[in-house]
């Protein structure tokens, strides 16, 4: 049995304007040879992660799937570390196997002083090959910390400690080379349907964050552009009173879903009455995004909406 690691570029590959293989990577990780299995590379895509697609993302599932099917034991996928959080998700609402799904990347490059790249890599490949890591979906292994693909955000746009958990912290650790599990949280459906590229690109999903003073301009004919619609509300999923009403229009026409900009905590359903409070706009419609990040909530709203999947029932799982 094996490891089945994909490459997708990003920091942990970057050297001046070039970019390292698999080959290359792995040549450079100490450690791996002790794993006791070996390490199949695939050399996907070396792109930065900003450039990352759901459709391409869906392509290295499919493909991983595949390994899973030949053998594989686990599967790491190595990325630019911008867009992690999300492809993440992606990546646990679509992975239906027990083996677990282990994404990573570096925040230091391997040019500089302590690149952290190497370490992520052994980490998670040993995290891959963990019987105690199976049934737990994607995860996010970075500083010797896993990760829950639906809690993980990136926190800082330098430190080499970005990756957070904001509401739980990290499910566990990876310590003298083992895999050490201290929570198992329950999984949870994920999409049922099979999205592909072209039902994506006929969803679009828009984010709209709230700030102080916000006229609502950029809300004006969105229900002819677009599918859906997740808000980032300030706090507890409030937004100025005069939005109210034209949010309200958008959720008649198109699902808005209802988060907060804050980065950790839940929206609440029940506390504040006032116009544009949570209680005002999920009467008029709007979906309760419960403890789901902006990002996260549209990636799954454009997943749900390719599929056809219940969305009411989808999101009331993070609540």
């Amino acid at each position: 049995m094996s490891v089945a690691l994909f490459t997708l570029g990003g920091t942990i590959a970057m050297v001046g304007d070039g970019r390292l293989t698999g080959a290359e990577l792995t040549a450079a990780v100490p450690g791996l040879a002790e794993l006791g299995r070996p390490v199949e590379i695939q050399d996907v895509e070396s792109v930065s992660s900003a450039n990352l697609t759901t459709a391409k993302i869906l392509e290295v599932v499919d493909a991983a799937s595949k390994a899973v099917a030949a053998g594989a034991t686990g599967v790491v996928v190595t990325q630019g570390t911008d867009t992690l959080e999300e492809t993440s998700f992606l990546v646990d609402q679509v992975w239906p196997h027990p083996q677990p799904f282990v994404l990573t990347g570096a925040m230091r490059n391997p040019t500089l002083a302590g690149p952290d790249g190497p370490a992520n890599i052994v980490a998670a490949c040993r995290v891959a090959c963990s019987p105690a890591a199976r049934d737990l979906g994607a995860l996010v292994v970075f500083k010797e910390e896993i990760h829950a693909a639906r809690w993980v955000r990136k926190t800082h746009s330098t430190s080499t400690a970005t990756f957070v958990s904001p509401n739980v912290g990290p499910i566990g650790h990876v310590v003298e080379d083992q895999v050490r599990i201290l929570a198992r949280p329950v999984r949870l459906d994920g999409v049922q349907g099979s999205a592909e590229p072209a039902d994506l690109d006929a969803n679009p999903v828009a984010l709209y964050t709230m700030t102080m003073d916000d006229d609502g301009l950029l809300l004006k004919g969105l229900a002819d552009t677009h599918r859906g619609l997740v808000v980032a509300g300030f706090g507890v999923g409030h937004v100025p009173a005069a939005l109210a009403p034209v949010l309200g229009e958008l959720a008649a026409a198109m699902p808005v879903v209802l988060t907060s900009r804050t980065g950790a905590g839940s929206i609440v359903r029940n506390t504040y009455t006032s116009p544009g409070s949570e209680i005002d706009l999920l009467q008029r419609g709007l979906i309760d995004g419960g403890f789901l990040d902006p990002y996260k909530a549209r990636v799954l709203l454009r997943l749900l909406l390719a599929t056809d999947d219940d969305i009411t029932a989808a999101f009331a799982q993070y609540q």
